[in-house]
């Protein structure tokens, strides 16, 4: 029989792996599915729409029905270039009860604990089926969940719940806000500055969009919040940039002004009224400069498109995860996750994995020994659950 590996030496060969968002993770998947296979588990890839470098894997143990429980997770990280690391990032070093490595705490503990019972429960007599989801580019918008679980509903029975396990210190996370980003591209006309009424300055045409975005957060900050808006800090959607470009000199009117803007949409909220009313300001500045020269224009490209969790009502994977657990405390967030696909696509969903989010992407990430040994009891708990 094939060696039935711990959760600690799982975590020490998918954080050997680099899987930075920018390369590969191919060699993780592979590794993770002849692993599954020498225990006779059948785990396929989903590949990348465009990029044969990456690939999502997933598997189902248990019998062959619907109803089975989806343990989520993403197996690409941040990067570590820059950052003041004390120990090699892609080796698990224990130390003072913490597990130093990228990808401990997001989220290749989960991860791990995922694989590890996976394993388990394909030898117990499960009643009801566990399915394994490992995603990629999570950390670049969640892109990779929506087309997986599209795949592993072809493959085998549609589940009803799914545990996301993204780091929340084993608590159960009911909601977050949504995410839409959008690559802005605003095209003027160059001129010498002194005539600037001749051309069409990107940069200050780019500041009007950027000013709209100011007056969204005024705006929303101060109506009074929903009761699902209410729950979250800050509890109003926001609108941000963060990156800016563009110009050539001082005394010459901006041909280009690229910058990035970035909606958090609590998840009463609809998006496409929200993305509505961003290209209609779009349209009026656009208007404004091709009043100056035509051929002068605004170019929008979706970056990414994260859906909101919306707390369910008397939802399936929150009760089992509370039951678990035994924790009771209402919990929401503001950054994104994939459950926000898992949830659209018709399953409850949950977010409860090992770890602090305050560690996520830090130089010397960590998980604590205690967080991952408190994963691995939950797991057991979830094998005897579907026994």
């Amino acid at each position: 029989m094939a060696e039935r590996l711990s959760p600690r030496a799982i975590l020490d060969k998918l954080v050997s792996f680099p899987t930075v968002s920018n390369d590969t993770n191919l060699p993780l998947i592979e590794w993770v599915q002849e692993y599954l296979a020498s225990h006779g588990i059948v785990a396929h890839q989903h590949p990348h729409e465009t990029d044969p470098a990456k690939a999502g894997l997933f598997a189902h143990v248990g019998p062959d029905v619907e109803g089975a429980i989806v343990l989520s997770g993403h197996t690409d990280v941040v990067p570590v270039e820059g950052q003041p690391w004390s120990t090699d990032p892609f080796e698990v070093v224990e130390k003072d009860g913490k597990l130093f490595g990228r990808g401990t705490c997001d989220m290749k503990g989960f991860d791990a604990l995922a694989v590890w019972a996976i394993v388990e429960g394909h030898y117990s007599d499960l009643k009801r089926p566990l399915q394994l989801a490992l995603s990629y580019d999570e950390e670049i918008g969640c892109t990779g969940a929506a087309p997986l679980i599209e795949s592993i509903n072809k493959y085998f029975p549609k589940g009803s719940a799914t545990i996301v396990g993204e780091p929340s210190m084993m608590g159960a996370v009911t909601g977050h806000k949504g995410g839409q980003g959008f690559n802005v591209h605003v095209r003027g006309f160059e001129v010498h500055s002194s005539l600037m009424h001749t051309g069409v300055n990107a940069i200050m045409y780019g500041a009007k969009l950027i000013e709209w975005a100011n007056e969204m957060n005024a705006e929303n900050r101060a109506k009074e919040a929903g009761p699902v808006a209410a729950t979250f800090e800050p509890p109003w959607t926001t609108v941000h940039v963060g990156v800016i470009e563009g110009g050539t000199a001082h005394h010459i009117t901006a041909l280009d002004c690229r910058f990035g803007l970035d909606f958090r949409i609590v998840p009463d909220e609809n998006r496409d009224d929200w993305i509505a009313r961003f290209k209609a300001k779009v349209a009026e500045v656009e208007a404004e400069m091709q009043a100056v020269v035509p051929e002068s224009h605004i170019a929008l490209q979706e970056k990414f498109y994260v859906p909101g969790l919306m707390p369910e009502e008397a939802g399936e994977a929150e009760a089992l995860v509370r039951q678990l657990t035994g924790d009771n405390a209402p919990r929401v967030v503001s950054y994104g996750t994939e459950g926000g696909h898992f949830q659209d696509a018709g399953y409850s969903t949950v977010i409860c994995g090992p770890g602090d989010i305050a560690q996520a992407h830090q130089p010397d990430e960590f998980l604590s020994v205690a967080q991952f040994e408190a994963g691995q009891g939950f797991m057991q708990k979830l094998i005897v659950a579907c026994s």
